[in-house]
């Protein structure tokens, strides 16, 4: 297990871009920029060893600082979208930037993945570790407190990607992190990923209106494009006659997982059957976010990479339903979400 450090872009004394590469002895290789904390590149073998990256990515750091895709990157305070940027806590109502109009988007217009983290590196016996820290000041991008988070990568011997996200705060205020990744595990990011197959643990999903807000609704897949109970290519069903994937543009909706209460568990897979790659997603969360890269332009074209954001649900501050996001002085925001690289 190795893990090593070199500047990728330097603005100023005080303002230095590291990247760090986390291998192990399997051909895993992964690495991170503390900008963001954005995952540059993923690189694993597949069925006949050839090592490819598939993970989406950029060749420069500007491009990683004008991004609006989020590539790979750390996504704060609130990642996914609250209605008309407001919400209220306490009685108090707060205002944030709606960078998604009319919404509120991934934490802001300079949300964590435009911040430049504190790192630190650990190598143990089966895994190496770079863990990320950044203090968000009180009323940052509109949200309350001084919030204290730490996001911790952890390449292991046996080919996972361990993410865990902590926070804690000195005002009540609202949190949900997670990663913004894109996934084209063919290796060849001129291919779109339509032909991977996908399982998603949920029985539910989150309809949504017209701005991708969820409705407050929970409805069952079954029987509608939506069921990914076993493995479907993505493909299979996306350009089905169906108001919601006509709203999203293709796949852009959080699946309601299946057993919320009881941790980290599989939530999630995705194959690639000519690579014979295999992606396992492990996760603590209630929800996961699929888009299948509808937007997605310029240096990559629409859908050749798809995210699985696992997350509490959208807009949940205005949804008395949802699961709470709420963090209180004294408590300590923990999240998990395990990547598994295999192959099959």
């Amino acid at each position: 297990m190795t893990i090593q450090k070199e500047i990728y872009a330097q603005f100023n004394k005080d303002k230095i871009i590291y990247s760090f590469t986390l291998k192990n002895k399997r051909g895993v290789e992964v690495k991170i920029l503390n900008f963001g904390g954005i995952i540059t590149s993923i690189k694993t073998p597949d069925k006949k060893g050839y090592i490819e990256n598939i993970t989406l990515g950029y060749d420069s750091p500007q491009q990683y600082i004008d991004d609006n895709s989020y590539l790979g990157a750390i996504i704060g305070r609130y990642g996914n979208r609250i209605a008309n940027g407001k919400f209220i806590l306490e009685d108090i109502s707060y205002t944030l930037a709606k960078n998604n109009p009319p919404n509120h988007l991934h934490g802001g217009l300079m949300g964590f993945n435009k911040k430049i983290w504190k790192a630190s590196s650990k190598i143990n016996k089966d895994s190496v570790t770079l863990t990320l820290n950044y203090i968000s000041k009180d009323m940052e991008e509109g949200f309350p407190g001084n919030l204290i988070t730490t996001v911790s990568y952890s390449l292991t011997s046996d080919n996972s990607l361990e993410i865990v996200y902590e926070a804690k705060t000195d005002k009540k205020t609202i949190v949900n992190l997670t990663n913004h990744a894109y996934f084209n595990l063919s290796g060849n990011f001129n291919s779109d990923i339509l032909d991977h197959h996908l399982q998603i643990n949920g029985n539910k999903m989150l309809p949504v209106d017209e701005f991708l807000i969820p409705t407050g609704d929970m409805d069952l897949v079954e029987n509608t494009p939506f069921d990914f109970r076993t493995f479907k290519p993505i493909g299979k069903d996306i350009y089905a006659n169906n108001k919601q994937l006509k709203l999203g543009l293709g796949y852009d909706h959080c699946w309601c997982l299946n057993n919320s209460d009881q941790g980290v568990r599989k939530v999630a897979s995705a194959y690639h059957k000519k690579s014979g790659r295999l992606l396992e997603v492990f996760s603590d969360q209630p929800g996961v976010q699929f888009y299948s890269g509808n937007h997605l332009s310029g240096d990559y074209q629409k859908r050749t990479g798809f995210c699985l954001e696992t997350q509490h649900y959208p807009n949940s501050p205005n949804q008395k339903k949802f699961p709470s996001v709420v963090l209180c002085p004294g408590e300590i925001y923990s999240s998990k979400t395990f990547y598994k690289f295999l192959i099959q």
